[in-house]
This record gives structure tokens, C-alpha cells and sequence, in this order.
């Protein structure tokens, strides 16, 4: 891919440290491309929320972004899916060598979420907790799932959604970036909260529409403010006022991590790539031949045929 000077989406992201005090362990990038063959344009937004003391946290974070974003750029663009696995695994494996590497960088991990647009059309990544969301016709979805103690033991009816919020184990991650084995990329972009692991995989490469946004946040923000809260906010204001609403508003609650938003939001008149002068060429070719077809079988049939 090619760099762009100009997203096609309109974006506002924003991070802030929280009101603990605390170093921001976030991360964050979103990238302008084309794809090199076709010049479709193309947005790269990914957030990665760190793990570790010392400053490790910080580092995984920003290694887990930088490596994504730099495997990404230097792929075609031509097959999303299998270049969005391999980038992630690619970060996992970045980040557990630079842990093995030092002892002040021991143990440290991270989190990642990722939303690639290419042309109109969505494909998602993530590992841990950070989540992706998408907001389509007044109605707020968590498109990501949540690698973590208490999601596992919601969907195995072990607790409520209402003793999950503040459950104990809330932040006991089940996957994340920079352990011993390889990540796991979850793939699934899931629609509905009954469709099949297949069904969301499927999903992938999603149409989007005029009016869609695709919100990234780190678990700063879904700790401190409400789906409800967030689908509000979403819909009464316009992008980078609502950003700088939703990471007030988590302060305002606590603050009590570092909370990281981006924003997407498609614009009116969103298209893939431009397709129509080959189409038109095609066509013309077609009726040309037509045309000629038809001449030789007038000539043909009134005996005209050139002896």
C-alpha cells in the first residue's frame, strides 16, 4: 500500500492518561493508504492498551502498534483477512522477543484492536479487551469480543450480565499479545449476539454505509461509560466533539485507567474502486462486435457475401 494524504473516512481519536496518574500505557495509530494496484483508498485505525510495570506496559503497546501498522503498509491490500492475522501474530512475536530480551521488559503483553476499511468495506482484528464497535441506525454493537474471565463465564451462563460490570475478575484477560504461545487473532465480526462463530467470521469484509461509525476504545473507556451512554453521545454530536465527550465523561466517572477513542465516521457517497472505465471499455468492445456480427449476416443473407 501507498500512503495517503487524506482518510476517506472522517476521523477524531483521542488519549488520555486518566486521573490516577498513572503513565498512559496506551497506543494508538490511524493511517491514510491506497491500494498500490487500484488505488482504493484504504484506513488503518488500531489501539492497543498495554500490560506490565516499569514502563513495560507503554513499550508493548506502541511495539504492538508500530509492528501492525509497518506489516500492514507493506502488504498489497488484495486479501485483508490473512493479512490481518498474520500482523497481529507478527506483534505477539515482536513483543515476547523484546520481553525475553530484557528483564526490565519481562512479562510485559498488550492488547490490540483493529479496524482496516478498505474501499467501503470493513475488516476487523483484536486480541483482549480493547473493543470495537460499530454504530449503524441509532443502534450501538460491540462488533469485537471481549478475551476475557468474565466474557468466558457469561457465555457459559456461569454469571449475569448485571455481575459482570463490576465483577472482581473483569480485567482477567484470557489472550493478549506477547506470551509464550503465538496469539490467537479473533476474526469474527459479530453482528448479532446469536449468530455462529462462522456466521461472524463471514461477516468480514462488511459493506459500509453512509452515516456508519466504527468506534475503538481501550477498556478506560467501556469501565467507565455505559453502552447507553456511548450510543447517546454518538448520536447527538458530531465526531470530534463526541471523542472529546466520551473521554470527559469517563473522567468524570473515575478515570481510573488510561481511556483511548477513535472515531470513523463514513461519509455520504462512500464507493469501492473505481470500476467503470473498464466496465464501459468492456461493454463497448461487446457492442462493437455486435454491430459487426449483425453487418456480415445482412450481407450474408441478401446474397451480398463477397465472392
Amino acid at each position: 500500500m501507498i500512503h495517503a494524504d487524506q482518510p476517506h473516512l472522517t476521523v477524531a481519536a483521542l488519549s488520555h492518561p486518566g486521573e490516577t496518574g498513572k503513565n498512559n500505557e496506551d497506543a494508538f495509530s490511524v493511517t491514510a493508504y491506497q491500494i498500490e494496484s487500484d488505488r482504493t483508498p484504504s484506513l488503518l485505525a488500531v489501539i492497543a492498551d498495554g500490560i506490565g510495570g516499569h514502563q513495560a506496559g507503554e513499550v508493548a503497546a506502541r511495539l504492538a502498534v508500530d509492528t501492525l501498522v509497518h506489516s500492514l503498509a507493506a502488504s498489497s491490500g488484495r486479501q485483508p483477512v490473512k493479512q490481518l492475522r498474520a500482523a497481529v501474530v507478527e506483534s505477539g512475536r515482536v513483543i515476547a522477543r523484546a520481553s525475553g530480551e530484557s528483564q526490565d521488559l519481562a512479562g510485559m503483553g498488550s492488547t490490540i484492536a483493529v479496524a482496516w476499511v478498505v474501499g467501503p468495506r470493513l475488516y476487523t482484528a483484536n486480541v483482549g479487551d480493547s473493543r470495537i464497535y460499530l454504530f449503524r441506525g441509532g443502534i450501538l454493537r460491540q462488533i469485537s469480543t471481549d478475551h476475557t474471565w468474565v466474557q468466558e463465564a457469561l457465555e457459559h451462563n456461569v454469571i449475569t450480565p448485571e455481575e459482570a460490570r463490576d465483577h472482581p475478575h473483569a480485567h482477567v484477560l484470557r489472550r493478549h499479545l506477547g506470551g509464550v504461545q503465538e496469539p490467537l487473532p479473533d476474526l469474527r465480526l459479530r453482528l448479532s449476539p446469536d449468530e455462529s462463530d462462522a456466521r461472524s467470521a463471514a461477516n468480514q469484509g462488511l459493506r459500509l454505509r453512509s452515516g456508519d461509525q466504527i468506534l475503538l476504545c481501550s477498556d478506560g473507556l467501556t469501565d467507565m461509560v455505559t453502552d447507553v451512554e456511548l450510543a447517546d453521545i454518538l448520536s447527538h454530536q458530531a465526531p470530534t466533539p463526541a471523542v472529546q465527550a466520551l473521554v470527559d465523561l469517563a473522567r468524570a466517572h473515575g478515570g481510573f485507567d488510561n481511556i483511548t477513542v477513535i472515531l470513523a465516521t463514513v461519509p455520504p457517497g462512500l464507493r469501492g474502486p473505481r470500476t467503470f472505465p473498464l466496465t464501459a471499455a468492456v461493454v463497448g468492445v461487446f457492442l462493437l462486435l455486435v454491430l459487426i456480427l449483425a453487418g456480415l449476416a445482412i450481407l450474408w443473407r441478401f446474397g451480398l457475401w463477397p465472392r
